[in-house]
């Protein structure tokens, strides 16, 4: 029996298509699946900045495979993967000016690395060590780990909101997943930006499942359409094509900028890994549906297409990969070196006043 993936040719031969949640209004799509060009490659990058572009996205998946050693070694409490959704992340954190701010949710280490956030510090979240993790929002302009589902999004528009109050020439960016858009939070969200015209953009990234939930078990309809409804634009795009999410980000970007308002993009991308290392997606998805997603990494669609336009070569990527491996087992070891945090510390930010009772369980913590 033929998965949701496959196909079969004039021949009889099994070949890989589109993921189910895929399916409905076409995406823009600059590259196709095997690197060949299909609409415009020409998104405003030169080739050190595409070079870089390429760079970010294997430096992100080393990490993220780190990551998930890191929990199987107990050095780690929770990790969330994203591998198979770097052109998402990393497209659209490149497309983003440095005033403009981003609201994530726990599944966005590629964006950050893009943002400047350092990586050891963005992990201390999943080390147990600070909660949100202890680096600056203000200087990154990416906010703190988010957990709760959608919550984020509406952060993000208030925080659009202010931006137009103050006449800043900035937006915000909500990531958010699939499993959100059927949050109350999102739809608060996205009628509170259409009503004020903020300048903000809600990335989706539909990458398949909420959880366990296949996106079409969830939600009715194609969450780009939902816009539409509130007043402002929707932009559905292939997530595992790196320019055509760079280019969607890079005009919603400048809408928001000319006081234009919102924009919802819906990111087509697809989660190879678990939604989280608590999780076993074998208890719900067949393993020949995630073989046949590989078909679409973008990751080798993007460096596919640089090789042949000459921006890339068997030589650079080798060099880069030494240089990733490095980088990765330095990072491995800062987090590994963490101490943990003080104990007082679940005393200090817990009441402005303290109650007696806390009073008297900080002595006998600290004395005892």
């Amino acid at each position: 029996m033929l998965s949701a993936f496959d196909e079969q040719d004039s021949r009889g031969i099994r070949v890989a298509s589109e993921p189910d949640h895929w399916r409905g209004t076409e995406p823009l799509r600059v590259l196709a699946p095997d690197g060949t060009a299909v609409g415009d490659t020409d998104v405003g990058l030169d080739p050190d900045e595409l070079r870089a572009m390429l760079r970010w996205m294997r430096l992100a998946r080393r990490l993220d495979r780190e990551c998930i050693a890191l929990q199987r070694q107990g050095e780690l409490t929770v990790y969330p993967g994203f591998e198979g959704q770097e052109a998402a992340q990393i497209g659209s954190a490149m497309a983003l000016g440095p005033d403009d701010f981003v609201f994530p949710t726990f599944r966005e280490l590629a964006a950050a690395l893009v943002r400047g956030v350092d990586p050891v510090q963005y992990l201390a979240y999943h080390r147990g060590t600070w909660h949100g993790g202890p680096y600056d929002p203000r200087t990154t302009r990416f906010g703190p780990i988010c957990i709760p589902v959608a919550t984020q999004i509406v952060h993000a528009v208030g925080y659009a909101m202010g931006l137009a109050l103050d006449g800043a020439r900035a937006c915000s960016l909500a990531y958010f997943g699939d499993g959100s858009a059927s949050e109350g939070d999102f739809h608060e969200a996205a009628n509170l930006a259409g009503v004020f015209t903020a300048p903000t953009i809600l990335f989706c990234q539909n990458n398949g499942w909420a959880i366990s939930v296949p996106t079409e078990r969830q939600t009715a309809g194609e969450i780009v359409k939902r816009a539409e409804g509130y007043g402002f634009p929707g932009v559905r795009v292939d997530g595992n094509d790196v320019l055509a999410v760079y280019r969607a980000t890079r005009e919603a970007a400048a809408r928001a900028y000319a006081g234009e308002g919102p924009t919802l993009i819906e990111a087509l991308t697809y989660r190879i890994g678990a939604h989280s290392t608590a999780d076993d997606p074998g208890r719900y998805r067949e393993e020949d549906e995630v073989s046949a997603a590989r078909a679409f990494d973008p990751i080798v669609r993007f460096r596919s297409w640089l090789e042949g336009q000459g921006h890339a070569d068997d030589g650079l990527l080798a060099d880069w990969d030494a240089e990733i491996e490095s980088e990765v087992l330095a990072i491995r070891d800062r987090v590994i070196s963490q101490p943990a945090p003080p104990v007082e510390w679940m005393f200090d930010w817990t009441y402005a006043d303290p109650p007696p009772a806390i009073e008297e369980q900080r002595r006998e913590v600290l004395d005892g």
